[in-house]
């Protein structure tokens, strides 16, 4: 066996021990400095996970505006989501109240963006999201060939079998909205038609919403569809390439709203939640729909919006909700979020009780 000589010439075991322990120590040194490098001295915190919103400054968004950053200026969420910002500054102030903030910032990036979506559509064709519908359907229904789709109207979970997509309706500047046939596995002749709205998002198609547009009902013996009421706002505009006009109609103020409702279930695990402001009870809601007339307000020029809930887990509990919506710069965004009707049990049954009152003089109709 070799010995190891200290620097006297002398043999040592304890040198050997010396020499070790300096070469374990190089190599954890070493180590350290690698993971230290990796996650991120001077780098951008996407390098460690991908940051909300993309990397857009979280209080840019919170004032309606969209600055990309490189993340080096970030902040961790108690959930551990990463927030950038653009300079120190905007972070400190974001964090003087980081909750009303957020919300803000999540309305500003739920907010239809026409333009930019409408350039990423022209990386797609209606077969391509033809496709993509398909491959999502085929994805879910792998277990036992069926698709389930909420029906927040009806307060029920359907399973259905696939039997193609009708035809894919583009909206410029809003997405893709393929129309797909389905029936109840039982009974071919039971049929629905259920709505996908499909857009871009970071060069990949994905799915925004899934809507019941027309659902069977017994007539006879015979089944036939009915067109589920109020229609999506997809189906008002009546060219695919509506154009901007000197002022919103009513299918854009709807748009905005759906898309935010829709990003506040996902970030819900599906469900929107609302807290009642004289109970304080924080509610599981399901979408059913946004009402139509849109209106606007005389005063101040915001919009104003009308919605249907159901309470989840029940299928006669229905929330009438009241949204104001404003605009700046073109985009509309979530302002302010109302109970305007609660269920309230009359006589067995539960109906519909307003919490307040409007007069009609003070809006306009958003054609």
């Amino acid at each position: 066996m070799k010995k190891t000589i200290d620097n006297r010439g002398a043999s040592s075991a304890c040198g050997t021990r010396r020499w070790a322990a300096s070469q374990g120590l190089a190599m954890l040194i070493a180590w350290s400095m690698l993971l230290f490098l990796a996650i991120g001295v001077g780098a951008p915190a996407s390098w460690a996970a991908d940051p909300e919103f993309g990397g857009t400054c979280a209080m840019g968004l919170a004032e309606g505006k969209r600055i990309k950053t490189d993340c080096k200026i970030n902040w961790s969420d108690k959930d551990g989501k990463i927030y950038c910002f653009g300079n120190e500054d905007s972070k400190t102030t974001f964090l003087k109240d980081p909750a009303a903030n957020l919300m803000k910032a999540r309305e500003t990036y739920a907010s239809a963006e026409s333009p930019d979506t409408g350039h990423d559509m022209g990386a797609f064709t209606p077969e391509d999201v033809k496709s993509f519908v398909e491959g999502v359907i085929a994805e879910a229904s792998k277990s036992d060939g069926l698709y389930a789709v909420n029906d927040a109207m009806m307060g029920q979970t359907l399973k259905l079998k696939f039997n193609g997509v009708d035809f894919v309706r583009t909206l410029h500047g809003y997405g893709f909205f393929p129309n797909v046939n389905f029936s109840a596995p039982e009974d071919a002749t039971k049929k629905y038609q259920i709505d996908f709205w499909v857009k871009p998002k970071d060069g990949k198609l994905s799915v925004v919403d899934v809507r019941v547009y027309k659902a069977p009902r017994k007539e006879g013996t015979t089944w036939t569809m009915i067109t589920r009421l109020p229609k999506p706002w997809w189906w008002i505009p009546a060219s695919e390439h509506p154009g901007e006009s000197e002022t919103k109609r009513s299918w854009e103020v709807m748009s905005a709203l759906h898309e935010f409702i829709a990003a506040e279930k996902a970030k819900n695990g599906g469900v929107y939640k609302v807290k009642d402001d004289q109970t304080g009870e924080d509610i599981d809601i399901d979408f059913v729909g946004i009402h139509q007339p849109v209106r606007k307000l005389k005063d101040d020029g915001r919009f104003f919006a009308c919605t249907d809930f159901r309470k989840q887990g029940s299928n006669d509990q229905y929330y009438d909700i009241d949204f104001w919506l404003n605009e700046k710069d073109g985009k509309i965004a979530v302002g302010g979020v109302r109970l305007h009707k609660v269920p309230k049990m009359e006589d067995g049954n539960f109906i519909q009780m307003p919490r307040y009152s409007f007069d009609p003089k003070t809006f306009d109709v958003v054609p």
